[in-house]
């Protein structure tokens, strides 16, 4: 049995897939995160960087705090 393999989103894809679902990131930030370090994990084709849906929405998972009902409530 063959194991379905995940989409592989460009940059701008992924940044188009982060921000139709309410996280808006540019395609320049992906960039820079690429570059410093502290953005989603991702693949290289050749010279083109690829992510994971599943990766990218892990990322987001990870910066984004927990509910709150007010800003002073500790996370």
């Amino acid at each position: 049995m063959q194991k379905e393999i995940e989409r592989r989103l460009t940059r701008t894809e992924a940044a188009a897939f982060l921000t139709e679902r309410g996280y808006r990131v540019a395609y320049a930030t992906l960039n820079k995160y690429a570059t410093v370090g502290g953005g989603p994990v991702f693949e290289s084709f050749g010279r083109r960087p690829l992510y994971k849906p599943t990766d990218l929405l892990a990322w987001v998972a990870s910066k984004t705090t927990p509910p709150r009902r007010h800003t002073s409530e500790q996370v």
